[in-house]
């Protein structure tokens, strides 16, 4: 295909932002090296004249699974330079999972890090993909090898909006993972409108510097903080894995960090977190995973920041934000003053994004009651990769996507998340939402974290179990916690057994795996 002006490339639009010095430094990474806005214009190039030399059929899908690095990132803006569909693939997935997605997305390209090769290439080409290749997260691997004998200019392919640029299989928690397709113009829409809603400071203004030291293989730390950066011609300190005391020295360069509620706790475990540590800072942004309101409060009174909290989804992207201006108030029905950044909401919907909570039979629930979430907009994805029924199914008959998220929206029009629909408990015909249980559990003495799952029942089909990691150091008491609960809730709502545990399963985001806690408890009552 021709370049032409109106290139709907996302790459086009990343690459006009970058600043006009291409020798500037774009990515340093915690090994020191330095990387300049040309070196990611010349690697990308390369990578993607290797990927155009293959002769791939058009929309043919790139499937990544490398440890992070920034010469990976180079791989995934050759693949949209290139025109090409980009599938990023947890680290942590093994063979039979490899096997699936492999078959599934059927790949025209795979890439692994070296050391898995021997394994992934006999899946790859059994499933009849045609090229292999490693990369290294220490500059090493076939692709570099044979992509350096390209030139370091590359036309970006043209593409429309609503061509496919990459995706992004969903977690999977029940049934078959899917995989969500997502467009250039899904992905620029949230990019641009994230710039404005958040207050990037282009370098003009004073400039940013993104803090990156979250996985590349998820929505969080691919699109929202890597398109953020690069969009915003700001530069990037690199973690290739997670060291919170690494965080903490390079805050003092920094402006923007995005992180897992993981994240913050461990930072806040570090006593060289501090006020004057944070000075320079502008922004703390959290997602992928409920933040608990002791976390929201505690980082307040340690930094004097306020995290800002904001929600999506693979097949979305970003859907609502809490405010960019933490300080401005505003008093609430009793008058009393408000935080614009509310602690335990995820904000109002963003610009362009329609935000409704139904009720089960698809009627509007009244303002402050809780039912299922659905939205629309420029970012929500074109549908399921081969699927679909799953597709049909997963829209309503008015084109609203339906997240598969519970939660209300208050008379100001704060977005709450109250739990997936999945983890709902049914109980004796009642409703119980295990987020609202959880809440007032973990502000109990002591208690670090909770989970509340549902679990077989012989005479209420389904009852509740509450699992709480206690405090470092702290003891609880099972039976205080759920007497504590009976004089707050709904007798219905109050979980029938109480256990205590050292940890919780997780995925990588840092999220709860509740379907492995409900296979461990499934039998405590029968």
């Amino acid at each position: 295909m021709s370049h032409t002006t109106d290139n709907h490339n996302l790459y086009v639009a990343l690459r006009a932002a970058f600043p006009s010095d291409l020798e500037a430094w774009a990515v340093e990474t915690d090994q020191g090296r330095v990387y300049t806005w040309r070196d990611l214009e010349q690697g990308s190039a390369r990578i993607a004249q290797l990927l155009t030399s293959l002769d791939l059929p058009e929309g043919s899908r790139v499937a990544v699974q490398v440890e992070k690095s920034v010469e990976a990132l180079c791989l995934y803006l050759a693949t949209l330079r290139a025109g090409l569909v980009f599938l990023p693939l947890n680290t942590a997935y093994q063979s039979g999972e490899i096997s699936y997605f492999i078959g599934n997305a059927e790949p025209a390209v795979v890439v692994c890090s070296p050391a898995n090769f021997s394994w992934v290439s006999p899946l790859a080409f059994q499933a009849g993909t045609p090229h292999v290749f490693t990369l290294g997260d220490d500059q090493t691997g076939t692709l570099l090898e044979r992509s350096a004998h390209f030139s370091g200019e590359h036309q970006p392919v043209a593409r429309a909006a609503d061509d496919l640029a990459a995706i992004l299989y969903t977690s999977g928690t029940t049934g078959r993972s899917k995989g969500a397709m997502l467009t250039h113009g899904n992905l620029l829409s949230n990019a641009q409108v994230l710039q404005t809603y958040w207050g990037w400071r282009t370098p003009e203004q004073g400039g940013d510097v993104l803090i990156h030291a979250l996985p590349i293989f998820h929505v969080h730390g691919l699109f929202v903080a890597i398109h953020g950066a690069l969009l915003n011609g700001s530069p990037m300190l690199w973690l290739n894995k997670f060291d919170p005391q690494a965080v903490i020295d390079r805050l003092p360069r920094a402006t923007v960090f995005m992180g897992v509620p993981t994240l913050y706790t461990r930072l806040l475990s570090l006593l060289s977190l501090t006020r004057e540590a944070c000075q320079s800072m502008r922004l703390f942004i959290s997602g992928s995973a409920p933040l608990l309101i002791e976390t929201f409060r505690t980082w307040q009174e340690r930094t004097g920041h306020t995290i800002l909290e904001r929600y999506g989804m693979s097949e979305t992207i970003m859907l609502t934000s809490n405010p960019y201006v933490p300080d401005a108030r505003y008093p609430d029905a009793q008058g009393q003053p408000q935080h614009l950044r509310r602690g335990g909401t995820v904000g109002f919907p963003l610009p362009d994004v329609g935000v409704r909570v139904q009720s089960d039979v698809g009627e509007a629930v009244p303002v402050g009651e809780i039912g299922g979430i659905q939205v629309r907009g420029p970012n929500v994805f074109k549908g399921y990769w081969r699927m679909p029924e799953k597709t049909a199914e997963e829209f309503t008959a008015d084109g609203w996507f339906k997240t598969g998220d519970v939660g209300r929206i208050d008379a100001q029009g704060y977005v709450t998340i109250v739990g997936r629909s999945k983890d709902l408990i049914i109980s004796g015909g009642y409703n119980v939402y295990p987020a609202e249980i959880e809440g007032i559990i973990n502000d109990m003495a002591g208690v670090a974290e909770s989970a509340v799952i549902g679990v077989p029942h012989p005479d209420f089909g389904e009852v509740g179990v509450a699992l709480v990691i206690p405090k470092p150091g702290a003891t609880v008491d099972p039976e205080h916690i759920l007497a504590t609960l009976k004089a707050t809730l709904a007798n219905f709502k109050i979980p029938k057994r109480c256990c205590v545990v050292a940890e919780f399963p997780r995925n990588t985001m840092g999220k709860v795996q509740k379907n492995l806690l409900r296979d461990a408890h499934k039998a405590t009552f029968a």
